[in-house]
């Protein structure tokens, strides 16, 4: 069975950032709403501003928020819950 837990770091070192190169990833923006989703390939994202929940299909949910790096693998099937409006960095892997 695959690993399909999400991943956060919290308050990453700007260096990092800059090594993953997170300013030039595409920006992902969503007003509060709530939505399935199913992610074909892994995601890799970096919350800019907001708060969201996602809930894992058969598992707990997650709040994140501001200055996480977050990891969403492959295969995993959630419910977002956009609780204060978004922005992120994202890039598939």
């Amino acid at each position: 069975m695959s690993d399909l837990t999400i991943r956060c770091e919290h308050k990453p070192s700007p260096a990092k950032l800059e090594v993953m190169g997170v300013e030039d990833w595409p920006i992902w923006k969503k007003e509060p709403a709530t939505f399935s989703w199913h992610y074909d390939q892994t995601e890799t994202c970096y919350v800019m501003r907001g708060r969201f929940r996602v809930t894992p299909e058969g598992g707990s949910a997650q709040e994140f928020k501001r200055g996480d790096l977050i990891t969403f693998p492959a295969g995993l099937t959630c419910i977002w819950e956009v609780l204060e409006a978004v922005e992120k960095h994202y890039r598939f892997d």
